[in-house]
């Protein structure tokens, strides 16, 4: 299977300084601060033009005017293409607003989101060393609201990403064009396995949505990507209970894929409501939360029992861990620096291995394909990290 092209990862020294920001960084709602170099962007529904892409390190004021006919946001995003630096929302039609961040050297992405859903138009963007060092500044308490902002926005990209993904998988799945159904499958939960512990948050959306077959109770009906994944991957009887599995209808696959395309709808107003807000602790034990996940769905090949795409669902935990733990990073390495050097290592080690077995990008094999000894070494390095994970929080909030 192919998976949609993502940016090139950042290098570690890098990303870390990138996302240091996230505690740190003010957005000036207009005007640009004294000193910081000046970007036009000016964006619509089809192009997002941006006057430079590469500026020297330090403060940068982005002022975007939005020519098109639907609200949109303005991103600068970590080179990963995951990791929101800082943005600016809501942009009306024929309007223009800036946006000022200070920006340490590194690779990153400008992104305007038309319509506020979608990954919306990127381009690479580089920030040279100005030889001037930008540092993470702030009380405790500034930095942990600017990284539970973040990590709200970090969110909400996701979700607004899921959305139109979603419809694509649907749109394949219920004219019938399984083979590219079972393409788009992986790639497509991808969006949403990076952030489930927040699903998980919203009452009953996330069994609608992502329960396995096994996790259903007796009377309550089983909706969602699993049991399309089903229809999509037919067992066997010998595979099923001996129970011979009846393909769904037109019909069958026309109602569950509403009842999908409904629960997601849902989850994108949950996240973008005004309300809508993800406290500091919730973001560390998140981290922690995804990689449970990995240990007790993906090591097992229970998660995707009838695809055996376990490696896709890992790979995106994984990037949803790293995510939460770099958004407050900063703060816990002053309280413990040896907790964050081992989570650091811990972390790259795993991540490691798991790229030695391919990439959204480029595919994974079948879980199947898997042997005892490479479960064994996958499953001994998520350990490894879910040790000092679990001491994240404690630090955090000491």
């Amino acid at each position: 299977m192919t998976a949609r092209p993502r940016p090139l990862a950042l290098g570690a020294g890098a990303l870390l300084a990138a996302l240091s920001l996230t505690g740190c960084v003010a957005n000036a709602p207009a005007g640009s601060a004294a000193g910081a170099t000046t970007v036009a962007v000016e964006g619509n529904g089809d192009a997002c033009t941006v006057s430079t892409t590469s500026v020297p390190s330090g403060p940068v004021t982005f002022t975007m005017t939005n020519t098109g006919t639907d609200a949109t946001e303005f991103e600068l995003l970590a080179s990963d293409g995951l990791r929101i630096v800082s943005e600016k929302e809501n942009i009306g039609p024929g309007t223009t607003a800036s946006l000022t961040v200070a920006v340490p050297a590194g690779d990153y992405v400008t992104a305007c989101i038309p319509g506020l859903v979608g990954q919306g138009v990127r381009a690479p963007f580089t920030v040279t060393d100005s030889g001037t060092a930008v540092e993470p500044t702030g009380s405790d308490a500034e930095r942990i609201d600017a990284a539970a902002a973040a990590y709200v926005g970090y969110v909400r990209d996701q979700v607004g990403q899921l959305v139109p993904a979603t419809q694509e998988f649907l749109d394949a799945y219920t004219s019938g064009d399984d083979a590219r159904a079972r393409e788009l499958y992986p790639t497509t939960r991808a969006f949403y396995e990076r952030i489930e512990p927040v699903a998980e948050s919203f009452g009953d959306l996330d069994p609608k949505i992502d329960f396995r077959e096994a996790d259903v109770e007796e009377g309550t009906e089983w909706t969602g990507w699993h049991r399309i994944e089903k229809d999509l991957w037919q067992p066997d009887a010998a595979d099923d209970g001996g129970a011979t599995y009846v393909p769904l209808t037109a019909d069958e696959r026309a109602r569950y894929a509403t009842q999908l395309t409904s629960d997601t709808a849902e989850l994108h107003d949950a996240v973008t409501a005004d309300d809508f807000t993800v406290s500091i602790d919730a973001i560390s034990n998140g981290a922690v939360g995804l990689m449970d996940e990995v240990a007790t769905g993906k090591i097992t090949g229970e998660e995707e029992i009838w695809s055996h795409t376990d490696l896709w669902d890992f790979q995106a935990n994984l990037e949803g861990a790293r995510v939460a733990y770099e958004g407050v990073r900063d703060v816990v390495v002053e309280k413990d620096p040896d907790l964050v050097d081992d989570v650091d290592a811990r972390l790259g080690s795993l991540e490691t291995l798991l790229a030695s077995y391919g990439s959204l990008e480029s595919g994974f094999p079948s879980y199947t394909d898997l042997t005892d000894a490479d479960k064994k070494s996958l499953s001994d390095a998520v350990n490894a990290l879910s040790e000092p994970l679990s001491r994240l929080t404690s630090a955090l909030v000491s």
